[in-house]
C-alpha cells in the first residue's frame, strides 16, 4: 500500500484527493450499513486516517447526520489535511468529553468511525489511543452502538491479524483500495466484522500475493453457472445426504435445505430404517428421503456429489469411514465424519476415491491436526 501510495504521488495524484476519494466511499457504506440518520461519534487521532473521517462525516453531516468529536490531540497538533477538514467543518461537529455519559437521541443509529490509526501503526495501544478504543468498545457493548473500522481497526496488526489488548471491535470494517492480510486471520475475525473495500482507482496496482483472492460475491457469482431455459430438476445435480440420528436429526435437515438453497435439483436423504420414520416428516417435501440398512448401499446410488456427517452420530463409524473414502464423487466431509476421519488419520484422505471438502469448526479442526506441531499452531488460511 505505502508503494502504492508513492507512485501515485509521483504521478501527480494528491494525499487530498486520496482523501476524498476514501472518506466519501467510507460515508457511502456507513450509509448502505446504518439506516436512517442518526448520531456519528468521530475518533479522531492525529494522522490523515482522521482526515478520512472527517470527509465521511462532511457527507453524513448533508444527509441528516449529528457528528460528534473525541480527539486524541488538540487540532492544533493535528496534520495539516485532517486539521483543514475539521475547520472546515466547523459548527458541524460538537466535541465532547465522553460519549458514554451522553444522552443520544433514542431510536436512531448511534455509529462509532474509529479514525484512530491506520495500516502503520503497530503495538500495543498506549495512552489517550488506548482510553478511546475502550470508550468505543464499552459504547458497543453498553449502549448498542455499532462501531465502524475505516482501513483497519484501531490496535490491530494488518499483517497478522493479531489484536492487541484493547484493541477495537469493529461491527464493520471499511478498509480503503485493497484487502489487507491481517484483516482475514483467523485472529481478526472477532474485531473485523463485516468487511467491504473502498476502491481508490488511483491505487488499484498494488504489489501483493498474487495468488491471493478475497472471496466475495461477484468473485463467486462469476463462476457460478447460467441456467438454460429450458432447465429441470434432472440437469441441475444429484446430492446425497448421508446424515441424521435418533437426538441429532436437525442437521441433516439443514444440510437438506442448504442443498436446495444452493440450487441442487434432485437432493436425497439417505437414513436409517430406526430414522426413517423421524427424519421424514421433518423434510422438505422437495427432498427424498430413502431408508437403508447398510450406509455402504449409498455407493451404488446416482449422485454428482455427496455431503457426508451432518448428526450421523458414531454408531457405525467403519461405514462412514469406508463410505467418506469410497465414494468416487466429490464430497463434503462434515461434523460427526470429520471425528471419525480424525481417529484415522487425516492422511488416509490421500487414498480417498474422489475430491474431499472439509468443513471443521475450531474444535474439529484441532481434532484433525492433533500432533501435528506445524498444523496446530498455524491458522486456516494456510493449511
Amino acid at each position: 500500500m505505502q508503494a502504492a501510495e508513492e507512485a501515485a504521488f509521483a504521478r501527480g495524484v494528491s494525499a487530498a484527493d486520496l482523501m476524498e476519494q476514501a472518506g466519501c466511499g467510507i460515508a457511502a457504506a456507513v450509509t448502505e450499513f446504518c439506516q436512517p440518520a442518526g448520531a456519528l461519534v468521530l475518533y479522531l487521532g492525529k494522522g490523515n486516517n482522521a482526515g478520512d473521517a472527517l470527509v465521511a462525516a462532511r457527507e453524513l453531516h448533508e444527509q441528516g447526520w449529528q457528528i460528534f468529536a473525541r480527539r486524541v490531540v488538540p487540532v492544533k497538533e493535528m496534520k495539516p489535511l485532517p486539521r483543514r477538514h475539521l475547520e472546515e467543518l466547523g459548527s458541524a461537529v460538537t466535541g465532547i468529553e465522553d460519549a458514554r455519559e451522553m444522552d443520544f437521541e433514542p431510536g436512531k443509529p448511534l455509529v462509532s468511525l474509529d479514525g484512530l490509526l491506520g495500516i502503520g501503526a503497530s503495538g500495543p495501544l498506549r495512552g489517550e489511543m488506548a482510553d478511546l478504543a475502550a470508550e468505543m468498545n464499552d459504547l458497543r457493548r453498553l449502549r448498542h452502538a455499532k462501531t465502524v473500522a475505516m482501513d483497519i481497526p484501531s490496535g490491530l496488526n494488518g499483517d497478522t491479524g493479531q489484536p492487541y489488548e484493547g484493541a477495537v471491535i469493529a461491527d464493520l470494517t471499511v478498509t480503503v483500495a485493497q484487502v489487507k492480510a491481517g484483516l482475514v486471520a483467523d485472529a481478526a475475525a472477532a474485531h473485523v466484522g463485516r468487511l467491504a473495500v473502498v476502491r481508490l482507482r488511483d491505487l488499484d496496482n498494488c504489489q501483493g500475493d498474487a495468488a491471493a483472492v478475497v472471496l466475495t460475491p461477484n468473485v463467486l457469482r462469476s463462476i457460478v453457472p447460467v441456467r438454460p431455459q429450458n432447465a429441470h430438476k434432472g440437469t441441475a445435480g444429484r446430492v446425497m445426504i448421508v446424515g441424521g440420528s435418533r437426538g441429532f436429526l436437525g442437521a441433516a435437515v439443514l444440510a437438506c435445505r442448504g442443498a436446495l438453497r444452493s440450487g441442487a435439483g434432485l437432493v436425497t436423504l439417505v437414513a436409517r430404517e430406526a430414522d426413517y420414520a423421524l427424519l421424514a416428516p421433518m423434510c422438505p417435501p422437495e427432498v427424498m428421503v430413502k431408508p437403508v440398512d447398510d450406509l455402504l448401499e449409498v455407493l451404488d446410488l446416482k449422485m454428482d456429489a455427496m455431503a457426508i456427517g451432518p448428526g450421523i452420530g458414531f454408531d457405525q463409524k467403519r461405514e462412514v469411514f469406508e463410505l467418506l473414502m469410497g465414494a468416487r464423487v466429490p464430497a463434503v466431509v462434515d461434523a460427526d465424519a470429520l471425528t471419525i476421519l480424525a481417529e484415522q488419520g487425516m492422511e488416509t484422505l490421500q487414498r480417498a476415491a474422489g475430491p474431499r471438502l472439509l468443513t471443521p469448526h475450531p474444535g474439529e479442526m484441532a481434532r484433525l491436526v492433533r500432533g501435528k506441531p506445524d498444523l496446530e499452531r498455524g491458522d486456516r488460511r494456510t493449511q
